[in-house]
């Protein structure tokens, strides 16, 4: 049984109109046409994504894990395909001082499962030495396989903050895909969730209802009712949105010894 509200002509100020169950579907009928066509729209760019030429390298280059250089071809773990994550670093910061968008984004991916199954590995690469990773690594309780890429040129190494997709033909590598700024979202699913939300991402260069609430200004790491913009997200021991000496990348609350401290180790916001 369908309900209706009790004041259907009660609005609610700077919000969209209240209606029946009926109206709503009719619109939301007439939004599925826009979705479905983004979706195939998406099917067709993946298919174009799968016909960009390669660029082949020396798979035999080396790169740094926890049981010493290894070549790049280890990442593969025997399998066809790699997806990687090029992790940003600060050398000498704390984990609070790493960089908060990939840590979020390195949060989100917990294991690689699915890819596995398909034939795909997934691993983090970033420029820090060695022993910092680890630390870092250690502390966060990351499970996923970690390199560092330090003086390694690209496409093994070279500039962090992307996603980039190989392919192997035995001992042969091939780049096949790169992206970064928010191509990067693939990995963090919550941000396609939260776009799915009534009040969305609450990020400044959002299009919002008039009369929505106030996003943070774009750029800034904190603002808007205390809503900080989601890439530089940050908050205290209480889960308060802060950029400054107690903050941390919110998902390092959840480490056991994620304590606050006197100072970051590192300039603040970038991108």
């Amino acid at each position: 049984m369908t309900t209706t509200p009790s004041h259907p002509a009660a609005e609610l100020p700077g919000r969209p109109p209240i209606v029946d169950l009926a109206t709503w579907q009719a619109a939301r009928d007439e939004l599925l046409v826009r979705e479905k066509a983004h979706t195939r729209e998406g099917d067709a760019i993946a298919a174009a994504r799968r016909r960009l030429p390669m660029v082949e390298f020396d798979g035999k280059v080396e790169v740094v894990g926890p049981d010493g250089p290894v070549p790049f071809l280890d990442l593969f773990q025997g399998r066809d395909e790699l997806v990687v994550y090029k992790h940003m670093w600060y050398d000498g910061a704390p984990p609070q001082g790493q960089c908060e968008g990939c840590t979020t984004t390195a949060w989100s991916m917990k294991d690689a499962v699915y890819l596995n199954a398909r034939g795909v590995s997934f691993a983090i690469v970033t420029t820090g030495p060695w022993d910092e990773v680890a630390s870092f690594v250690e502390f966060m309780g990351y499970t996923q396989p970690w390199y560092s890429v330090r003086h390694v040129e690209g496409p093994a190494g070279g500039d962090m903050g992307y996603v980039a997709c190989f392919l192997r033909e035995g001992d042969r590598v091939f780049l096949t895909y790169s992206t970064t700024g928010r191509g990067n979202e693939r990995i963090n699913g919550s941000l396609g969730l939260l776009d799915m939300t009534p009040y969305g991402r609450r990020e400044g260069w959002e299009d919002n209802p008039e009369g929505w609430p106030e996003a943070p200004e774009a750029g800034a790491p904190v603002g808007g009712h205390g809503a900080p913009i989601c890439w530089y997200w940050r908050s205290d021991a209480d889960g308060n949105a802060t950029w400054g000496p107690t903050s941390r990348p919110a998902p390092q609350w959840t480490c056991p010894d994620a304590t606050p401290v006197e100072t970051l180790g590192r300039r603040g916001p970038h991108h």
